[in-house]
């Protein structure tokens, strides 16, 4: 194993985990490399000149194509997903094994080189999100966010993923400074929204239908909404920014977001699921009351403690 019982007891608690330094720097600089080769030859905005790097986005530089969407503050380069580049540094041996003391050995579906990225259907339904498990056969892709500049603060606003998935991992492939859009997660809601949930790894959906506007997309339930609402009002979100190749793993039913930008520097970042090999027929199933039981063992049997020094390294507690 690579992770320690402190590590498994510190997720199992409150959902995420920090890895530092777990991602290759090299391929990490490739991937940078490979996000800036994708902008328009006559870009506004110039690498080498971090003035130009304020968002948003506007002119040339947008793009309303979803597997290399460039719009407000957003840049997700969604058609690389599935290239070698991308699975040798979002699945590496290091990072499935990562997963596998979370998930359970030999218990992963294995990403595929040159198979089906995310984005390839469009969005979920008309003014939806891109649905990441639809036919995606490696990871999310590259997501990037532009400094905020002058623009006005901005509540936070958590939620979940509605996809089917066990366990997912934001990886930073660049330093992110605090407050610079890295990944904001409350920790413990996993917990407490778990069983507000009709299935435990999926969600109903209703239909889009163009002569029946009024209802599409993902059915939350009552116990959801006013769960989700509580956790804002009585948790701290805690901003997971940190340096080139550190890792934050994170349950599916954690509240989270992608951090608001107010630093100068653009935020880089890779995103990738993982999935147990028995998903589709755990994903329908109402929640159990040992939630941890699609899990590997030793996290189902890890304590519950951990210390003062292991919360300050996660950033639960300000150093």
């Amino acid at each position: 194993m690579i992770l320690n019982q402190e590590q498994l007891s510190f997720f199992k608690v409150n959902g995420y985990l920090i890895v530092p330094k777990v991602m290759d720097s090299d391929l990490c600089a490739k991937a940078r490399d490979l996000l800036w080769s994708t902008l328009p030859k006559e870009t506004n905005i110039k690498r080498e000149d971090p003035e130009t790097h304020i968002g948003p986005f506007t002119g040339i530089d947008l793009e309303e194509d979803v597997t290399n969407l460039r719009q407000g503050y957003k840049w997700q380069l969604r058609s690389v997903g599935t290239d070698q580049l991308m699975i040798d540094l979002v699945y590496s041996d290091t990072l499935q094994q990562i997963a596998e003391d979370l998930l359970g050995k030999d218990s992963l579906v294995k990403p595929k080189v040159g198979g089906k990225t995310m984005g390839q259907h469009g969005a979920a339904w008309p003014g939806g999100p891109v649905d990441p498990a639809l036919d995606n056969e490696g990871a999310r892709g590259i997501y990037a966010t532009l400094p905020y500049g002058v623009k006005e603060k901005e509540s936070d606003f958590a939620h979940t993923d509605g996809h089917p998935f066990n366990l997912s991992l934001v990886g930073l492939i660049d330093e992110v400074l605090p407050d610079g859009g890295g990944f904001k997660v409350w920790p413990g809601s996993h917990k407490r929204l778990y069983p507000t949930f009709q299935m435990q790894y999926d969600q109903p959906r209703i239909a889009y239908y163009e002569h029946l506007p009024s209802y599409k997309g993902i059915i939350q339930s009552e116990a959801y909404e006013k769960q989700i609402r509580k956790v804002m009002e009585d948790t701290k979100p805690v901003d997971c920014f940190g340096s080139e190749g550190d890792v934050i793993f994170w349950h599916h039913r954690l509240a989270h977001m992608a951090g608001h930008n107010y630093s100068n520097k653009i935020r880089l970042a890779v995103l990738g699921d993982y999935i147990r090999t028995d998903l589709d027929e755990n994903r329908s199933r109402p929640p159990q009351k040992n939630m941890w039981q699609d899990w590997s063992k030793e996290l189902e049997n890890a304590s519950e403690v951990y210390s003062e020094k292991t919360a300050r390294s996660q950033k639960l507690i300000d150093s």
